[in-house]
């Protein structure tokens, strides 16, 4: 049976979600040796407007790059989660960060609420990464993509000067989605 997994990031213009999925793209296709798509769609604003990237990861030709059957939701905006969360798989995955999305959808998929961008902000030191502690908690909750992959793939993708920052995001993400699956054990 093949593989095909299909997630969506989103939220507004600005919050790195872009460069997050080309960050799960390219870790799964260069790194781990996948097939990979990334898409991306924003609103005419480049921040504070709508903005979405789709990874698409399958271990078979992928013949479709646009995500239509998500498996996998990451909603830093309520508005986001309103508009994205109607094509999420029943047994998916909606991730929302727990300060912007007050509402969560009546939806059969998980829901995890975390605070995403408190995390950024008090135990990494940065807002802006926000985008990495998220790939770090995604790729605890749906090994879509190794940890070591991601590593290596935020560290090719990241602007000069800023690696230990994100790595240090990364691991909190990590951290994070490690303890979302001890909870969810319970």
């Amino acid at each position: 049976m093949s593989y095909r997994y299909e997630i969506r990031l989103s939220g507004e213009g600005g919050q790195g979600l872009v460069l997050a999925g080309k960050i799960l793209a390219e870790a799964a296709a260069i790194y781990d040796n996948k097939n990979a798509t990334q898409s991306q769609s924003y609103g005419p604003e480049a921040r504070g407007g709508a903005s979405r990237s789709e990874v698409i990861i399958s271990d078979e030709e992928i013949d479709y790059p646009k995500a239509i059957n998500i498996d996998f939701l990451l909603a830093l905006t309520q508005e986001s989660c309103d508009r994205y969360s109607k094509d999420l798989k029943d047994d998916g995955i909606l991730l929302v960060d727990a300060d912007a999305v007050k509402s969560c959808p009546d939806v059969k998929s998980k829901i995890y609420r975390v605070p995403i961008i408190d995390l950024a902000r008090n135990e990494v030191g940065r807002i802006m990464v926000a985008n990495i502690v998220a790939l770090g908690i995604i790729a605890e909750l749906t090994n879509a993509v190794s940890f070591d992959a991601l590593e290596s793939a935020v560290l090719s993708r990241v602007p000069k000067g800023t690696e230990e920052i994100n790595l240090k995001a990364l691991r909190v993400g990590r951290e994070q989605g490690k303890k979302i699956i001890s909870e969810s054990e319970k």
